[in-house]
């Protein structure tokens, strides 16, 4: 447990993941905050209850969750906390809470058709049988309030809300203008680059979100606020934020050339860009290499610097 003022404490749990463990603050004020829920296993509960002793506290006397984003580390103790009596976070964490089996039917019909779309090779298929895998960190819940850009946490006026989507299409991140902390979840870590995920749409039928495109639009938002200090979702607290978001635009951007050099000769798949793009890792993390992999495309797209076509059911992608 990391003592950060008087008034915010980091609280750290293990996950079965392999980013670690994840962290967790209570914010002390009108309201006793934790913001964040850690993972839905037994061993993280014993953690967190020993850490909110240390503090004084039980967890019957945490008011409120507000949440980062909807991912199984950050929401899966939801459940465990009998007197709370809100739980706050950007809309799009409902349809994950609330999900039901339309729901849960479509998340794997919009992967499937997707990956399929992408020119996922069959012996890769076998990867759908596990895409509901992650939700059994999940807890079943809803929201009591939701949170946009420019409000304040209830109970925490001086936390001012922004919308940070790139890594979840549900991130934010709470700024304190008084001292310039960033309470940033995912969003913005120190020892690693944020991995901007896959997801489907909100709505059935719409555009499929393109995450490393929102992921870019908010680190430079980040630009504009004069942080001083980033209390992140994963390893270590950090200063110096501003060279680290210029650090990882010089690495996305160089990523992007790599795949680029890739297309020069031939067209291809995105599936075929992951295989070339991440070898030895593609088949134990499909799904972070995937998401990777279609969004530097994204990018290249976007900055006009390759031509997309549609072969066979097949999306092919080649330099301009």
């Amino acid at each position: 447990m990391i003592h950060t003022t008087d008034t915010i404490h980091q609280l750290t749990v293990p996950t079965p993941f392999g980013v670690g463990d994840v962290h967790m603050y209570v914010l002390k004020g009108e309201a006793l905050t934790l913001v964040d829920a850690g993972i839905k296993t037994d061993e993280a509960w014993g953690v967190l209850v020993n850490g909110l002793q240390q503090l004084g506290y039980t967890p019957e006397d945490v008011e409120q969750v507000i949440l980062t984003h909807h991912h199984p580390d950050h929401i899966g103790l939801l459940d465990r906390f009998s007197n709370v009596r809100g739980i706050y976070g950007h809309e799009d964490n409902r349809r994950w809470l609330e999900r039901d089996e339309v729901f849960l039917n479509r998340y794997h019909s919009f992967f499937y058709d997707l990956y399929s779309k992408f020119g996922v090779g069959e012996e890769y298929k076998s990867f759908f049988k596990h895409l509901r895998d992650p939700l059994k960190y999940v807890p079943s819940g809803t929201l009591t309030g939701t949170l946009v850009e420019g409000n304040t946490l209830p109970g925490h006026e001086d936390w001012e809300v922004l919308e940070t989507p790139g890594h979840a299409e549900s991130h934010l991140s709470f700024y304190r203008k008084q001292d310039g902390t960033m309470i940033s979840g995912d969003h913005l870590l120190y020892h690693i680059s944020s991995n901007p995920l896959l997801e489907p749409p909100r709505e059935p039928g719409g555009e499929r979100p393109k995450p490393l495109l929102s992921y870019r639009k908010t680190m430079e938002k980040c630009l504009h606020y004069p942080i001083s200090e980033v209390l992140p979702g994963h390893g270590p607290i950090f200063t110096g934020v501003h060279d680290i978001i210029h650090t990882r635009f010089e690495k996305q951007e160089q990523r992007a050339e790599k795949v680029y050099d890739m297309l020069v000769d031939k067209p291809l798949s995105p599936f075929e860009v992951c295989q070339k793009l991440f070898p030895k890792h593609i088949k134990k993390e499909f799904g972070l290499t995937m998401s990777e992999t279609v969004g530097q495309l994204d990018y290249l797209e976007d900055t006009h610097r390759v031509h997309v076509e549609l072969r066979n059911g097949v999306v092919y992608y080649q330099a301009i």
